[in-house]
């Protein structure tokens, strides 16, 4: 396979990384106008203009707006009509999942000062959050997961999941994990329209406070052009990878760890960092005796050979620091002492510790959420969680002998900055009443 392989000595290392990490993440000017009008015309038509974009985009044929809803029925039937095995795996991420996100639960808090004010932050969940769920060939249960189960953990009042159904097919496994997180309502649409219809809500649909989920251009276009209305999760941008190791792990591993990520489309990025030659010479060697095993070898081929690397670096310090500069989505510190390297490791979506614990791992099942910051977001933003589907309220209630102190104070200030009707107001409560 031709994968790109770098070295942190060569001349010019630090021009190629950069080109090898950039990515244009700018907008199509013909998504976002085509997202435009359709954003604008569900927020006009409703109901009529969802319908009108099912029957188009969908290929599904409806009457009514409420016959895109799907009952709580056919949810369950979803859930009680899988296979044993399915039906475990689910069970089984939901627990762990729903185990993780619980430790995330903020609470309130206050206290008092001697002169008796009270400081203090109120936590209260969102009223309604939305999840967009892709539908057609690409379907996640495992998304439905990790979206549904934190804002349920944080208390979301109503979570309401809209996924497309193109030609009326549904996907059970993606019913059935809506069912077991405690979805409420279920939508059979799709694409920028069903985000608009989710912003501003409809007369079947009902509007939300935040919009959570992965979707394609359109889906990301659309949630661009909704925020500030409503709030969004984030765009994300193309899935990526990044493994450090020091070559005791075995090669094989360590190349399908890299072509997991690889699978997920053409512009996904998967690097390999080590200071081990040797160790790298036998991960390519690995990759290209396991290619051809695989159904997205075209993919993994692309993704590879347009966006992968192998690079051979100093020791493992420059391998974190590197890491550091790249700010992966998944990190792989796929190393014999992990906890000696990972508290230099500050820019990651989610580290994954020791050769035994692989990536995917973390995607279904380990508990923690797969929907990561990518793009070097990594650098400020968090993965998704409880967090996200709460929001907080600061506290004052200032007490006569407070009003003294701090009118002074603020009397000041105000006066600094020429705004007298702050300081008056703040010098009328310090005056005897």
């Amino acid at each position: 396979m031709n994968i790109r392989r770098l070295s942190t000595v060569q001349s010019g290392f630090d021009a190629e990384l950069q080109q090898l990490t950039a990515f244009e993440s700018a907008q199509d000017p013909l998504v976002d106008q085509t997202v435009a009008q359709i954003v604008a015309d569900v927020r006009s038509r409703g109901d009529a203009a969802l319908l009108d974009y099912t029957r188009r985009f969908d290929r599904l044929d409806v009457s009514k707006a409420a016959q895109l809803e799907l009952s709580p029925a056919v949810l369950r039937a979803a859930l009680e009509g899988l296979p044993v095995d399915q039906a475990a795996a689910l069970a089984d991420a939901a627990a762990r999942i729903r185990a993780f996100h619980e430790h995330q639960k903020a609470e309130s808090w206050s206290y008092t000062e001697t002169d008796g004010t009270l400081l203090g932050q109120r936590i209260t969940p969102l009223d309604r959050a939305g999840l967009y769920v892709p539908g057609g060939k690409a379907a996640y249960p495992s998304s439905v997961l990790m979206n549904a189960i934190p804002a349920k953990v944080a208390g979301v009042g109503e979570l309401i999941m809209v996924v497309p159904t193109p030609d009326g097919v549904r996907n059970e496994l993606v019913l059935a994990a809506a069912s077991l997180a405690g979805v409420d309502r279920v939508f059979t649409i799709g694409g920028a329209q069903a985000v608009a219809a989710l912003a501003y809500g409809t007369a079947t649909v009902p509007a939300v406070d935040k919009i959570t989920g992965p979707g394609n251009a359109w889906v990301a276009a659309a949630k661009r052009r909704v925020f500030g209305v409503v709030g969004i999760d984030m765009v994300a941008g193309p899935s990526e990878i990044l493994v450090i190791s020091d070559g005791q792990t075995r090669p094989d591993w360590v190349a399908m760890d890299l072509f997991s990520q690889a699978e997920h489309d053409e512009i996904a990025q998967a690097i390999l960092l080590s200071p081990d030659l040797d160790f790298l010479d036998a991960v390519a060697r690995e990759m290209d005796r396991l290619i051809a095993g695989m159904p997205r070898a075209e993919v993994i081929r692309a993704s590879l050979q347009g966006r992968g690397a192998l690079i051979h670096t100093r020791d493992l310090a420059e391998a974190c620091a590197i890491s550091n500069r790249i700010a992966p989505e998944h990190l792989e510190l796929s190393v014999q002492q992990p906890e000696r390297w990972v508290d230099a490791l500050t820019h990651a979506g989610a580290i994954f510790m020791g050769p035994y614990t692989s990536e995917s791992l973390g995607d279904y099942c380990a508990g923690p959420n797969h929907v990561l910051p990518t793009g070097r977001t990594a650098r400020f933003a968090s993965p998704l969680g409880v967090y996200d589907f709460q929001k907080r309220t600061s506290l004052i209630q200032v007490s006569a002998a407070g009003a003294q102190r701090l009118g002074r104070t603020a009397s000041v200030l105000a006066h600094g900055e020429g705004l007298s009707a702050h300081a008056r107001a703040a010098e009328l409560r310090m005056e005897p009443s």
